[in-house]
């Protein structure tokens, strides 16, 4: 995932020198590591979820759903707050109200109530996360900051093999008999240790000339993202009632009525929420939609995945979750490769590659489903997963970086909260349309010799849709600049411009 961080001045706060700032980098990237593991950590519990909560599908699909739809909602707001009030007390407001919302999962008593509290888990995510490079960027000088993002590196890549096995171990050991809610539970005194020493050893840095926040920016985004994603999730068990399909011809006309008010307010105070002129970049518009779409492509496989190794294989989720362990990896060794040495030679071709590469997986992993059927092995999926896990490792690290590179500098930091909200919307659609690709094609009342087979045709027609997308994805690609900017630490920047980073993936 990417993380946003917003634009500030370097000269607001003395980049420190003694022991706090690594303890602030810490602190701020354990935060980090928490948001990307309670992303994937969910997805391999959710059978637990079901069995335990007796949840219908489309509230299965929520409390993933909701997460990340919050997540994305929030985050350019999330980032102006901290330019407004202080980052470091966004920061804190955030990781106390994620590790509320936590324990509010961990309590649930109903289905209802899980899907609120992810909500809420959600909108304090994206208050935490986007203040997190802001803090390194106010605490770090700038020749150390390379340092600073490989080891940011290393916790993304840590963050996308721990999720899923943390998930697995934690719902197999069931402690104090406390089963999937352990998933929530342990952010607790991980969030309580943060904010104590959060507060302790972070300075407090904000923007000298602060935007005001856009409401109704705020409002219209929501609203529209809202109208889109719940008739898609509720659609297949409510029948798709016209309501639906009115809400979400609607959202298209709410995100209309938001790009009108959106450059209104840029001419008449220049502090819109979003910034429309960065859509006059090619590559950035081209890499919008890769990243959409992308994020759609992710959403359906992650959950259907899960649901197919747990419910139609019948398997442990501690079995599901070692299945993952040659995906990860995959990912980690391959996302490390194309940015130091392919990218710089290949360019614009690597993130082809990927796509084609991870397309190829997808099919290998249907043709294995029906050929192997409900007697296929965890080694068996090994082959596809590390396919498909190259593949995707060759497109997160550097498209960022290619959406970025014609960007003018000043506007950096809003492009990269434009690429974390879109990275997040894209996820959600994607598992909004998992009711329509995957339980569209399942039976309502299955026999139990019936559920195995039902499932693996389901997961065999999603990943249909998935290589399709790939497909999509890298005909997109063509639109990327050929040679994507490189970000060289240590090179002079121009002055007055070393507040603008690039969003780290």
């Amino acid at each position: 995932m990417a993380f946003y961080c917003h634009g500030m001045n370097s000269t607001e706060t003395t980049p420190g020198t003694d022991r706090r700032r690594w303890f602030a980098l810490a602190i701020v990237m354990t935060a980090a590591f928490m948001d990307l593991v309670d992303v994937t950590i969910v997805n391999i519990a959710i059978p637990s979820i079901q069995r335990d909560a007796g949840a219908s599908f489309s509230e299965i699909q929520w409390i993933t759903a909701g997460y990340a739809l919050a997540f994305a909602a929030g985050l350019i707001t999330g980032g102006r707050l901290g330019d407004i009030h202080g980052r470091k007390r966004i920061f804190l407001v955030g990781i106390g109200g994620f590790t509320v919302a936590s324990a509010l999962c961990g309590l649930a008593v109903n289905p209802e109530m899980l899907v609120a509290s992810r909500f809420l888990q959600g909108g304090m995510a994206a208050l935490m996360v986007p203040q997190v490079l802001s803090i390194v960027h106010a605490t770090f000088p700038a020749h150390e900051r390379g340092k600073v993002f490989g080891l940011f590196g290393a916790v993304v890549g840590l963050g996308a093999v721990s999720g899923p096995l943390l998930g697995a171990l934690l719902t197999e050991w069931n402690l104090f008999g406390w089963e999937w809610r352990s998933i929530f539970l342990i952010n607790l005194p991980v969030g309580v240790a943060g904010l104590v020493l959060g507060s302790r050893f972070i300075t407090e840095s904000r923007a000298p000339r602060a935007l005001k926040l856009d409401l109704v920016g705020v409002a219209l985004v929501t609203l529209g993202l809202l109208m889109l994603i719940y008739p898609l999730t509720r659609g297949r068990e409510l029948g798709w009632p016209l309501w639906g399909h009115l809400s979400m011809a609607g959202s298209l006309v709410v995100l209309a009525v938001l790009v009108a008010y959106e450059r209104r307010k840029a001419v008449r105070d220049g502090s819109p929420l979003v910034e429309l002129s960065l859509f006059k970049v090619k590559s950035f518009a081209a890499g919008i939609a890769v990243q959409t779409v992308f994020g759609v492509a992710l959403g359906v496989f992650f959950l259907v995945w899960t649901l197919y190794m747990q419910i139609g294989l019948g398997w442990s989720p501690l079995k599901a979750g070692l299945t993952g362990v040659p995906f990860s990896i995959a990912v980690s060794a391959a996302a490390g490769m194309s940015v130091q040495m392919l990218v710089p030679r290949f360019g614009r071709k690597v993130l082809q590659a990927g796509a084609l590469v991870m397309a190829a997986g997808v099919l290998l992993y249907i043709w294995e489903s029906g050929h192997y059927g409900l007697a296929i092995t965890p080694w068996q999926m090994a082959l596809p997963l590390v396919v498909m896990g190259v593949g995707m490792g060759l497109i997160v690290a550097p498209l960022t970086d290619a959406i970025l590179s014609e960007v003018p500098r000043e506007h950096s930091g809003s492009a990269s909260g434009l690429i974390n909200t879109v990275q997040q919307m894209g996820n959600a659609l994607g598992l909004g349309l998992v009711s329509v690709v995957f339980f569209g094609t399942i039976a309502e009342h299955l026999r139990p010799e019936q559920v195995g087979p039902a499932f693996a045709d389901a997961f065999e027609n999603a990943l249909g849709w998935v290589a399709a997308v790939m497909g999509a994805i890298f005909l997109l690609m063509f639109a990327l600049p050929k040679r994507p900017a490189q970000h060289v630490e240590g090179e002079q920047e121009p002055a007055g411009r070393e507040d603008q980073e690039p969003a780290l993936v």
